[in-house]
């Protein structure tokens, strides 16, 4: 066990779906570092891997939706963690509406909310994605999808 999973080892942290949609273009990925980062204003950052077909929509993109997924939505998950967007359109197979400045929201999420990109940040191999809260919506209830239950998703696009 490395020295850092001593402590990182035992989080367990909610599991997101972000989009980004730019252009023509939109992605999305199964993501664990986010986090509320401000109460006033409320603001919120999320980390997309800099390998990811996500990442390159999101530098272009208005704005990101942010998605809660159930325990219950783990193939949800598996599609948005386990497929790249340089090989497969995930959005042709889940239902989907355009959201505030054209952000890609996932109809069957538990929650979500889509916000302005107010900023980035250089994290090493993920870059934070400073967000501004514009819109929300939920839909269904239940016990949320965590770390530890989407362990066996191989990642789509796995660091080189």
């Amino acid at each position: 066990m490395a020295d850092s999973e001593v402590f990182t080892g035992r989080l367990d942290p909610d599991m997101y779906v972000v989009t980004a949609a730019a252009g023509d273009e939109r992605s999305g990925c199964l993501v664990g570092f986010a986090s509320q980062c401000s109460l006033e204003p409320v603001r919120f950052v999320v980390w997309l891997s800099k390998v990811n077909h996500t990442y390159r929509v999101a530098l272009d993109a208005e704005c990101l939706a942010v998605h809660l997924l159930t325990r219950e939505q783990h193939e949800l998950a598996a599609l948005f963690g386990g497929e790249t967007g340089d090989r497969v359109d995930k959005f042709t197979r889940v239902p989907w509406t355009r959201g505030h400045g054209g952000a890609a929201v996932l109809r069957d999420a538990a929650a979500w909310f889509v916000g302005t990109v107010r900023g980035h940040v250089d994290g090493g191999d993920h870059t934070g994605f400073l967000l501004d809260p514009v819109q929300w919506g939920e839909g269904r209830a239940g016990s949320l999808l965590r770390l530890g239950d989407a362990l066996a998703i191989e990642p789509g696009h796995p660091a080189d």
